[in-house]
């Protein structure tokens, strides 16, 4: 872990980094391509030292609107429980009347249900979580230091329960490792038992990209001896490589949202993410 002084702290559709990096392990992180320009060991996280700070400028001057951040760096990553940078930041939206949407797969959101509950009283807050294998050792596979999928569905159950709403990133889909019928039909399954508002695929792949390709590459000749030549053989560069069973598995996907009423359209999930509600809040100087 280090630190730097960060000079701004929204990203340009209002979401925020508290960190850079990540010690979650996930074999096919595409947060590690070079594009995203890390320039440090990737397990060394970068920490805003000023986070909190800046972000407490920006909202009181602006009008509130929903706030998102885990699109690069999961914001519950273990130092998180020491640091308390998110916490922090939740006291500063509440404050401030704003909305919260978060994804992440650890359990440590639950610490904060205190404050998620508080804001999705006075404004909006919902916690996307990613599922990617219904199969707890395959999990520990290929995410192998967070929470198993057990126990996100634990979270997801217990958000539930508390009224929080909640999406499902069901992705990414591993070609030869989770792209089966089965592994789908399984987290769909916990999605409909926990009522999660929308369940997220863009297709059912994932992308790969100088940086992640190499790292995700050396893991599979770890756990799954002679895949990598399958995957260089079948997708040579490719940036986003499909399941051969795309199509299969997205009018499951479909089909089963639509019988449970869970969206699956990306478009409106993406919309119902961004949509601040128009409940009155209370004043900024709460």
């Amino acid at each position: 872990m280090h630190y730097v002084k960060a000079k701004g702290i929204f990203t340009s559709d209002y979401g925020i980094n508290l960190y850079r990096g990540c010690t979650h392990g996930c074999i096919y992180c595409d947060s590690r391509s070079e594009v995203y320009q890390i320039n440090h060991k990737f397990e060394d996280i970068e920490v805003k030292e000023n986070a909190v700070e800046l972000l407490k400028k920006e909202l009181v001057k602006r009008k509130p609107f929903m706030i998102g951040t885990g699109a690069m760096t999961d914001p519950y990553v273990p130092i998180e429980k020491r640091l308390q940078h998110v916490r922090k930041c939740l006291k500063v939206i509440y404050r401030y009347g704003f909305g919260f949407a978060c994804l992440t797969k650890s359990d440590l959101v639950l610490r904060d249900l205190d404050l998620l509950k508080k804001i999705n009283e006075k404004s909006k807050a919902v916690v996307q979580i990613t599922l990617t294998t219904a199969d707890d050792d395959l999990c520990k596979i290929i995410e192998p230091n967070v929470c198993p999928t057990s126990r996100r569905v634990e979270v997801l159950r217990k958000l539930n329960e508390n009224k929080i709403p909640t999406v499902v990133w069901l992705c990414p889909i591993l070609p030869y490792i989770n792209d089966t019928e089965e592994n789908i039909n399984g987290i769909l399954d916990s999605c409909i038992e926990t009522n999660v508002k929308g369940v997220l695929n863009l297709d059912m792949g994932l992308s790969l990209r100088k940086g992640n390709r190499e790292y995700f590459y050396k893991k599979l000749d770890e756990h799954f001896p002679g895949l990598k030549e399958r995957y260089v053989e079948e997708f040579a560069d490719s940036y986003f490589i499909h399941s051969r069973h795309n199509r299969k598995l997205k009018r499951i996907l479909k089909k089963r949202c639509g019988e449970n009423g869970m969206l699956s359209k990306p478009d409106e999930i993406f919309e119902y993410m961004r949509e601040f509600p128009s409940k009155s809040y209370q004043s900024k100087l709460i």
